[in-house]
């Protein structure tokens, strides 16, 4: 099984990113493989079946900021964050922390 992970903070008052929603979708055939939130403490971990992964298809990581940022009364220009990625290894672990803010963000890959 695959592992994906986040860490997600939140850069506007230095917390971390509870409550976030986070769907894992397959952009070759639009299939959610997961939906969940992220844990009190921003983070995410869900393990993706080998059947799911297919390594010449891109997979999208979507973070629904719009609604964390409503919910603390902040207009947000960032409403939705996704980033796109691809899975070669079923076995494979792909952590992606990113920092957030109401008007960007920053990320990066790593195992």
């Amino acid at each position: 099984m695959a592992k994906i992970s986040s860490h997600t903070l939140n850069g506007f008052d230095g917390t971390h990113g509870e409550g976030i929603a986070v769907q894992l979708r397959n952009t070759k055939n639009g299939s959610v493989i997961f939906s969940v939130k992220m844990d009190a403490g921003g983070r995410l971990s869900q393990e993706v079946s080998a059947h799911h992964v297919e390594p010449d298809v891109s997979y999208e990581l979507i973070f629904d900021t719009g609604t964390y940022w409503a919910k603390r009364g902040i207009n947000a220009k960032t409403n939705e964050i996704a980033l796109r990625f691809e899975m070669h290894d079923p076995d494979g672990v792909y952590h992606m922390p990113i920092i957030i803010s109401p008007n960007a963000y920053s990320t990066w890959i790593s195992s």
